[in-house]
């Protein structure tokens, strides 16, 4: 294919490989150019899987855009997806469909957070509206609710399920009574444009929340109470530990750091990812934290030794969505290409612990001589 001039679009380390350069044509067509390889393609590079690289168990196939967000249901262990295509939908582990799609008419949905008994599903859409479900019956509990002037980037439960916080485009967090669908208190105007991410402590006595800018922890009742600084870019997940004592962030800045939530105090930061860290979750028995990001990959790590357990688990895309099933076993992920794919934990730590025990067996593989 003859090469064309055009318009670079990426920052130096938006695509994977490095040697590739992502081009919009003068005719509005996007072509990609490998130096490398010296050839000029209209198709996205794809990463080199490492021979060898663990393989999801299951690759679940059936939204047409990007899946924006996963949860999974406490009692099966199905996954639910919201994606770019406006619909959610509900899976079973190896990947059937549950139900017919729902589509509230909202455009994309950036976010969904499950009810902890698993009987409705709030979501939050483009249009600015949240949108309650009833899970069996996969029908929308009366009307949208109003308020946000902008798109609904994510939203919680709170632990006594008496509230849902939403964080939106137009930088607002607001508090919903999910029986009337009404707020029921004043908005918290953020510090930053964006609210990318809202979490409740699992105590439910207060909660996070990020974006462009500090770490806002909140009281109940809406009082700032600490805003943490450490971060270089938008902060885009975060997540509790179960006494409350800590808090995990993901951001644009490609790292993952631990807080200490009664101060702010900066414990540990961990690199490894080459791209925007987009989702992040802890396992259920709080060992090992799941991260997913643009540069293709889910890593899991291991927050006793603070180092990537394994080699990355890969998609074809960039990864925007991560979740953890309610029983440790399965890691779902999804983003840019469209599917869910589920991952054994187990699998990925046995790839681990294979690899250190030949690193100590054999620590200099160099030497070893087969003699006849």
């Amino acid at each position: 294919m003859a090469s064309v001039s055009g318009v670079r679009l990426d920052d130096p380390g938006d695509l994977v490989d490095p040697q590739c350069e992502w081009h919009i044509s003068p005719f509005g067509r996007s072509y990609f150019v490998n130096h490398n390889a010296r050839t000029t393609s209209w198709n996205k590079p794809k990463p080199e899987r490492p021979a060898g690289s663990l393989t999801p168990e299951c690759i679940i196939e059936g939204h047409s855009e990007c899946i924006w967000s996963l949860a999974y249901l406490k009692s099966s262990c199905n996954v639910m997806s919201a994606s770019g295509d406006g619909s959610i939908r509900q899976w079973k582990r190896g990947g059937e469909p549950v139900g017919k799609s729902w589509d509230g008419g909202g455009g994309v949905v950036p976010s969904i957070a499950v009810h902890l008994d698993d009987t409705t599903v709030v979501s939050g859409s483009f249009d600015g509206r949240l949108r309650l479900w009833n899970i069996k019956e996969g029908s929308m509990i009366g009307d949208p609710w109003e308020g946000h002037d902008g798109p609904v980037r994510c939203l919680d439960w709170s632990p006594d399920a008496l509230e849902i916080a939403s964080g939106s485009q137009d930088g607002i967090i607001r508090r919903w009574n999910p029986d009337t669908g009404r707020q029921i208190a004043p908005p918290i105007k953020a510090s930053y444009e964006w609210v990318e991410a809202v979490k409740y402590s699992p105590q439910g006595d207060k909660f996070i929340s990020g974006g462009v800018g500090p770490i806002c922890i909140w009281s109940r009742d809406g009082k700032l109470l600490i805003e943490i600084m450490g971060h270089d870019d938008i902060v885009t997940s975060l997540c509790w530990s179960k006494d409350g004592a800590h808090i995990f962030s993901g951001s644009f800045d490609y790292t993952i750091r631990k807080w200490r939530a009664i101060d702010g105090k900066e414990l540990v930061v961990l690199w490894g990812h080459t791209q925007t860290v987009t989702s992040l979750c802890l396992t259920p028995n709080e060992r090992y934290i799941v991260s997913a990001s643009y540069d293709y990959s889910v890593r899991v790590w291991d927050l006793k030794t603070n180092q990537a357990v394994g080699d990355p688990l890969l998609h074809d895309d960039q990864v925007s969505a991560v979740a953890m099933s309610p029983d440790g076993k399965c890691i779902a992920s999804a983003g840019v290409d469209k599917k869910i794919y589920i991952w054994s934990l187990e699998a990925a730590l046995e790839r681990h612990q294979v690899g250190v025990l030949f690193a100590l067996v054999f620590p200099y593989p160099f030497l070893i001589v087969l003699v006849v």
